[in-house]
């Protein structure tokens, strides 16, 4: 296997795992919100979520890499200070919130850094650049929700 590839299915699969991290993190929010829009626009980042991380299943497995099969030790950090934040929060939704867009920016970022990279194969990049693009459309829509809460 070449070191193109290893370092590719490297940087595919922390993508992978920050997409199951995101998608647990969206899930404890749907059931933790109380506001009913914030639990549906939680719950319908989640399944996306959970779909971003089979394409990027797919593309590691086209390109022979074995895709990681579990969530990060920051994801589980960043859950449990949802967490923490929903018990002694005044307002529970808000902070939630807060705590989604944080998350958010953060897997934008992430995507970018592995999209500069160069010589992504036209499959990846695309997937990628969808992915990237999909996460800044949720930022929008989520920061319109901040005012409901």
């Amino acid at each position: 296997m070449s070191n193109y590839t290893d370092k590719l299915g490297n940087r595919l699969n922390d993508l992978l795992e920050k997409n199951y991290d995101a998608e647990k993190g969206f899930k404890m929010a749907a059931e933790n919100a109380k506001h009913g829009g914030l639990k549906t626009y939680f719950s319908g980042k989640a399944q996306e979520r959970y779909n971003f991380g089979h394409e990027l299943k797919t593309e590691l497995k086209n390109f022979g890499q074995e895709p990681d099969k579990g969530g990060s030790v920051t994801g589980a950090a960043h859950r449990t200070w949802m967490e923490v934040k929903s018990w002694f929060s005044t307002d529970d939704d808000e902070a939630m919130l807060e705590e989604a867009i944080r998350g958010e920016k953060a897997s934008v970022a992430e995507y970018k850094d592995v999209l500069n990279e160069t010589a992504l194969p036209g499959s990846i990049q695309q997937l990628l650049e969808t992915q990237k693009n999909a996460i800044e459309h949720g930022l929008v829509n989520i920061k319109r929700l901040e005012d409901l809460a």
